[in-house]
């Protein structure tokens, strides 16, 4: 007589087994470009010491990236749709290159702010087209676990790009612009060769994001996203300043703080987001809010490095929670053949908020910290009020036969 052992999954598998190999190709990919993305995080100083900018100059150009920014992700939903996954990503990618080296080689301000507007425009073009090939490719039960993991690789790839972006701009800024436009090549081209074209026909009748606008669920999520958006980008907009300036803190504490962000999502987020994936999505993103517009609202009462390590270590527990959610809502609400479009208008939240959160996270610093960070922990927590209002139409919507 032969008894059956049935083998358990181990750990390895049971984080990252059973995707489908383009899956990996298109994880691969985003993780080379993300350890070359190096340009972004020094532009300021690239522009003010290598091209002699002045300061209020640099603002001028990253404004007009931002005005770039703004229509690359409806531009790369609508192409993604349009022409194909595929081709929409690598084409982008390629193009975001070609920005890259023009930004690199411009040396007057009428070129830096061309190339910089250029750049803004197709930087971003890839991300819904990656959004759209998860949901085509992963079961729903499993995507929540490919976008956590797709959302780590950014996080580990940013991490390191940006260390050896530091060193590497002190040998020439020549290199970053290079590294980064070769990542971005590598990433097209990777993609085209590994991952197949996914594109459902588009119906004639789809209407483009006249479609997606009239969704009332999605145009809610969305603003639940801006939400998400206005209160996580204080990160790279005013808290560093505010820290500087209520709690007295160095830029150095200020950098080793925030390492903190980076090594716990690095290191926890793999081990937790498999077990996130399976509970109910609007109920878990509803938490994650919750919890980040919490960290943000302890922030007024920082004083030293040590309570805003504290802090920061609240508020990236709830971007932990939240990693790969959002995704799996969008492509839960979004028809098949539109998942680039419902991608575009999720990502434009983003966009906006990028231009929205230091315009009032300045505002309300200069009535004080109490001001900005209750503000902003106060938008956290109503944007979690209101994830979870959507909750009961987001689940009738997965219940709906797939189109």
């Amino acid at each position: 007589m032969t008894s059956t052992v049935v083998e358990k999954p181990s750990f390895l598998r049971s984080k990252v087994g059973g995707l489908p190999r383009p899956f990996w190709a298109l994880w691969s990919g985003t993780l080379v470009n993300r350890l070359g993305t190096m340009v972004m995080p020094f532009t300021g100083v690239y522009l003010t010491q290598a091209r002699g900018v002045s300061v209020a100059g640099a603002g001028l150009v990253m404004a007009v990236y931002g005005a770039g920014s703004l229509i690359s992700q409806l531009l790369g939903g609508w192409l993604t749709d349009r022409i194909g996954r595929r081709a929409t990503l690598s084409g982008g990618m390629l193009a975001t290159a070609g920005a890259m080296l023009a930004l690199g080689y411009s040396t007057s301000l009428a070129a830096i702010i061309g190339s910089m507007f250029a750049l803004g425009l197709v930087i971003d073009v890839y991300r819904p087209a990656s959004n759209a090939l998860v949901a085509d490719l992963v079961s729903p039960v499993e995507r929540p676990r490919a976008y956590g993991l797709l959302f780590w690789a950014i996080n580990l790839g940013y991490a390191v790009g940006m260390t050896a972006g530091g060193w590497l701009a002190q040998l020439g800024f020549g290199w970053l612009f290079w590294i980064d436009a070769v990542s971005s090549v590598v990433f097209a081209v990777l993609v085209w060769r590994a991952v197949p074209e996914t594109r459902a026909p588009e119906r004639t009748s789809a209407g483009g994001f006249g479609v997606v606008l009239r969704d009332r669920v999605m145009v809610a999520f969305t603003l639940v996203v801006l939400g998400q958006a206005l209160v996580y980008l204080q990160t790279v907009t005013m808290l560093p300043v505010a820290m500087v300036k209520q709690a007295g803190l160095s830029t150095g504490e200020f950098g080793v703080a925030m390492a903190l962000n980076g090594v716990l999502i690095v290191v926890v987020q793999p081990l937790v987001s498999d077990w996130f994936g399976r509970l109910d999505a609007a109920r878990t993103f509803a938490l994650g809010l919750a919890v980040t517009g919490a960290g943000f609202a302890l922030t007024a009462f920082v004083t030293d490095v040590v309570w805003l390590s504290v802090t920061i270590a609240v508020w990236t527990a709830g971007e932990i929670v939240t990693a790969g959610i959002a995704g799996t809502l969008v492509a839960a609400l979004a028809p098949a053949h539109l998942r680039g479009r419902y991608s575009g208008l999720f990502g434009f939240a983003w966009s906006a908020a990028a231009v929205l959160a230091p315009l009032a996270g300045g505002a309300l610093l200069d009535i004080g910290p109490k001001a900005l960070w209750f503000t902003v922990g106060g938008i956290g927590l109503l944007s979690a009020v209101a994830m979870l209002a959507l909750g009961p139409a987001i689940r009738r919507r997965a219940l709906e036969p797939v189109l």
